[in-house]
């Protein structure tokens, strides 16, 4: 595996290209050369000055150009969009070919690339389509707090139907098969009711004993250490204090909630069970800042952490 990393610039319109300049100039010489960013290299100069910082960006852009760069920070653009897309795009075909290691992406608009033709709900709907991958999940992981996710961007109706035995069973596998990859021995799995109290025996629902005490028997079966369903509203509180190393998250909201309230600025989003490695920032594009040179990117700096840490730890 590459021990390079990817970073793709994200919405040329949004703070990606400044979050992206301020990791590179914070790294060592070392880093610096284990470092790719894929974007466009005039909207990274525009990044820099509205940023302040010098960092010599030769030999470190894999450089897409589109009709006006740099665009107006802050504004919706397809244009802007489609660029986003083709970043990602050429970032994955470099990770098939094995010229990096792990892609590491910046935030897109999901408006501005449905408005290019690029109808996907996110990154990670884009990147399992773009590997012709069977699965992936969303993993938000920081230091106290992990979360899996059993389904992410649809309605929560239809996150309801799609909390079934086998779903959730698959979603502890992933979850289990990649703790184990970043060095967690024998990782230690709750698994969140979907229901309040987890359907307090059938009062308030029957799938939480219809469908998810099944798929925590099967896990526990195979030699996963599984256990649940726990009613949302205390695992997350015992997982962030130490009873588990992850939580099974039924829907969206349900995991990013918790995630997002105790580590904001340092929580990554990995994709899990692509057939490439692929962390990101946990925020959007921040078109009210986009320009103005004072985005945070402790988040990007996460997200490369974690990506050295597969390329460095992991192989597949």
């Amino acid at each position: 595996m590459s021990d390079i990393i990817g970073i793709t610039m994200g919405d040329p319109a949004g703070v990606g290209p400044e979050i992206s300049v301020k990791a590179l100039a914070g790294m060592s010489a070392e880093d610096k050369a284990r470092t790719r960013i894929y974007g466009n290299r005039a909207t990274l100069e525009a990044a820099k000055a509205a940023v302040g910082v010098e960092v010599d960006l030769d030999g470190h852009v894999v450089n897409i150009d589109y009709d006006g760069a740099p665009l107006p920070w802050g504004q919706l653009s397809p244009v802007a969009g489609d660029a986003a897309f083709k970043f990602i795009e050429k970032a994955v075909r470099d990770a098939e070919a094995g010229e990096i290691g792990c892609i590491v992406t910046a935030p897109i608009n999901k408006e501005a690339l449905n408005l290019a033709g690029h109808h996907y709900d996110g990154h990670t709907g884009m990147l399992r389509s773009l590997t012709n991958a069977k699965a992936a999940y969303m993993l938000l992981a920081s230091d106290r707090l992990k979360v899996i996710h059993v389904s992410t961007h649809v309605s929560l109706q239809e996150a309801i139907r799609r909390s079934t035995t086998e779903r959730v069973l698959a979603t502890i596998r992933a979850g289990n098969n990649h703790l184990k990859r970043i060095g967690i021995a024998a990782p230690r799995i709750a698994v969140a009711g979907l229901n309040p109290h987890c359907g307090e025996n059938g009062l308030f629902g029957t799938e939480d004993m219809e469908q998810l005490v099944p798929a925590v028997a099967l896990a526990r079966e195979e030699g996963i250490d599984a256990h649940g369903p726990i009613s949302a509203d205390t695992v997350f509180h015992r997982a962030y204090n130490g009873a588990f190393d992850l939580v099974i998250a039924q829907y969206h909201d349900q995991g990013h909630i918790p995630i997002k309230l105790v580590a904001f600025d340092d929580a990554v989003n990995v994709s899990v069970e692509l057939p490439i490695d692929r962390t990101s920032v946990d925020h959007g594009t921040a078109f009210d800042i986009a320009g103005k040179g004072i985005a945070n990117h402790g988040n990007m700096l996460s997200a490369i952490a974690y990506a050295r840490k597969l390329v460095s730890g992991g192989t597949k």
